[in-house]
């Protein structure tokens, strides 16, 4: 059936990858470095500074053609003034006396025009337009002149006096300071992105070094702590105050851990010494059947604390990693089978039926007793919800180098809302109550999964439950601790 409303519970943040799979932490790429607040903080600095750049490089360039322009202007209104110093009826003679001391250097211009703007004499027309004594910029005639700058002077008679001066030198300029600021924005701007990124890579690269210290802490590392290099920076602040907290944390984890485990050792002697009484006081000839039968119910009690006791100091080992050193490849198949034999018979006895979808040619990398004790708790947990003429079925499949080892039941199942607190210490959940159990072998089988670094999967079967343990594609290695 398919499964709904999965819960996971991942324990897998402390996979190291290889070089042929690569985190962007271990291999920056430009979109890690594009969110970073240096990169954007850069970006703008760097855009005030260009902006800046611009302006006032167009305000030079601007005062300068604007000085130009008025030089011209000067020039041309002078020439001007200095014609119409002659008579009105010498002027054609005037302009052309003009045009001929020009040397037909090309560089200034002369034309006189009657009261209709018809040409008299000279190389100006007027076809261009003009307004009287408004400077005007001609654009360049191939062949006739180039780009020039005309004043149009009303004679007193009514003609019209032209002057015209080539702004050839004052075009290009213009031109080339316009291809200059085009050049420098760009290299500019390329220059700023450039150091946005330098600047940005060192302290991501510091970043990513803190998440995956903090990954490792997370996963239970808590002797390790996060690098500072003195600089006395934010990030240097930043990770004294983590550590500090770390340091408080495990402390006071220390304490409980510590607390838990004396109680559960201390009492656990005690304890066994009076179930070891009670047991001679039980098998006595001359005990009453009333006392026998309190005798039972004591016995059974403590070996409820007992088992209890058991569990919790177990935990405490699992937690404490100390198993690692001893992983090596698994065979899933013939540990799966192993535990399909071990188990069939107390299946059988209650009437139900337990399979197995083999595939062959599967490992992982752990402990094995470790993963043989999660499985077993996970599969005698399904015989125990599984109803009468139940089954429980165990399945393993592999996709992408990554493998599922699938336990389901068609038993009652978990709540969505109570996946999450099943896996705490005594926790049982709603649909236990009936069912005996010390409410601590999710909490084992999460610390196997936690100290492997695998996923657990809590998924409804409709009816029943499915629990998945998640195996990431090992070919990456694992960090030691």
């Amino acid at each position: 059936m398919k499964a709904t409303a999965s819960t996971r519970f991942d324990y897998t943040g402390l996979m190291r990858p290889s070089p042929r799979s690569r985190t962007p932490y271990e291999r920056l790429q430009l979109r890690d470095i594009r969110n970073t607040s240096t990169f954007r903080l850069t970006l703008l600095l760097g855009l005030v500074a260009l902006v800046g750049v611009v302006m006032l490089t167009a305000l030079i360039y601007l005062l300068s053609a604007r000085e130009l322009s008025a030089r011209s202007d000067s020039i041309l209104r002078a020439q001007a003034a200095q014609l119409m110093t002659n008579p009105v009826a010498s002027m054609p003679g005037a302009v052309r006396l003009a045009i001929a001391r020009s040397g037909g250097s090309g560089f200034n211009y002369f034309g006189l025009l009657d009261a209709d703007r018809r040409r008299i004499a000279g190389t100006l027309s007027g076809a261009s337009g003009f307004r009287i004594d408004h400077p005007k910029e001609i654009p360049a005639r191939p062949g006739h002149h180039g780009p020039i700058r005309e004043l149009a002077v009303r004679l007193p008679t009514g003609e019209i006096l032209l002057v015209g001066r080539d702004i050839t030198p004052i075009v290009d300029l213009r031109w080339r300071v316009t291809l200059v600021l085009i050049a420098s924005a760009g290299v500019i701007a390329l220059s700023i992105v450039t150091a946005a990124i330098l600047l940005s890579v060192a302290p991501l690269r510091r970043v990513a070094t803190l998440q995956r210290t903090a990954q490792e802490i997370a996963a239970g590392h808590l002797d390790r702590r996060m690098p500072v290099l003195g600089r006395g920076d934010e990030l240097d602040l930043l990770a004294g105050t983590v550590n500090s907290m770390i340091d408080e944390v495990g402390r006071v984890i220390g304490q409980v851990k510590s607390v838990t485990d004396a109680i559960a050792h201390d009492l656990r002697t005690p304890l066994t010494r009076m179930r070891s009484h009670l047991d001679r006081a039980r098998r006595s000839d001359d005990i009453a059947s009333a006392t026998a039968e309190r005798l039972d119910l004591a016995i059974a009690d403590l070996d409820t604390v007992l088992e209890r006791f058991t569990a919790l100091l177990r935990i405490s080992e699992i937690e404490a990693g100390s198993r690692r050193a001893g992983f090596a490849d698994i065979a899933l198949d013939p540990l799966l089978k192993s535990l399909v034999d071990l188990y069939r018979p107390l299946a059988e006895e209650r009437g139900i039926s337990i399979g197995l979808q083999r595939l062959p040619g599967l490992a992982v990398h752990g402990d094995r007793s470790l993963l043989f004790e999660a499985l077993s708790n996970l599969i005698d947990n399904a015989i125990k919800f599984a109803p009468q003429n139940g089954h429980v079925a165990l399945s393993v499949t592999s996709e992408k180098g990554s493998v599922a080892i699938e336990v389901r039941d068609n038993g009652t199942g978990i709540p969505t809302d109570q996946r999450q607190s099943v896996l705490r210490r005594f926790d049982r959940g709603s649909a236990a109550n009936e069912i005996p159990g010390s409410g601590l072998g999710l909490s084992v089988v999460a610390a196997i999964l936690h100290l492997h670094q695998f996923t657990l999967a809590l998924d409804d079967a409709a009816p029943g439950l499915i629990v998945r343990i998640l195996v990431p594609d090992q070919s990456r290695p694992l960090i030691q601790p």
